[in-house]
């Protein structure tokens, strides 16, 4: 099993227990919010992270702008100090992802790559994920297409207004 697979696997249950709290934004487990971002703290086990919503979405099938139902799009980065994740950007387009695809990641011109496992996301490495939150941090918006099971192509913008501060606050709550 590749070091992106062990990851994804760990990532995804991870990002998994965060889908429900994120669709409870209200709740207490909500701690801070920075413009377009906001940061979520679980104790049991203990997690935190910076998570937003995209902003723009495009859905086309064979070059053509289609309307297609999806789940919640979401863009996370994650912090679970029992699981030795410090770190972890994960990314849930709402929808299956195609086998053995992967999703780009544009953020001012740079481009990264994350591998899909069902429908989540996350880059093969340690130091990709510190990659990309370094672009992140950098960044005025993260742009991420990627191909469903169906063959939909999606483009999902996300701001990054706030995200240095909603990421640095997400890591000192789980130091």
């Amino acid at each position: 099993m590749g070091s992106w697979m062990t990851r994804g696997i760990a990532g995804g249950l991870v990002a998994l227990g965060a889908s429900g709290a994120f669709a409870q934004e209200s709740s207490d487990n909500r701690v801070a919010a920075e413009t377009a971002w906001s940061v979520f703290e679980d104790n049991d086990p203990k997690e935190c992270w910076a998570v937003s919503s995209p902003t723009e979405t495009v859905n086309t099938r064979d070059g053509r702008v289609v309307a297609v139902r999806r789940g919640d799009i979401l863009l996370m980065t994650f912090f679970r100090p029992g699981a030795g994740v410090d770190g972890q950007v994960t990314f849930t387009g709402g929808y299956p992802f195609a086998g053995g695809s992967t999703v780009n990641v544009n953020i001012g011109g740079q481009e990264f790559e994350m591998f899909t496992e069902g429908e989540w996301a996350w880059p093969a490495s340690d130091a990709d994920d510190a990659k990309i939150i370094a672009a992140m941090k950098r960044g005025t918006d993260a742009v991420l297409t990627a191909r469903s099971s169906r063959g939909t192509i999606t483009k999902d913008t996300f701001s990054l207004l706030g995200y240095t501060a909603s990421v640095e606050e997400a890591e000192k709550r789980c130091e």
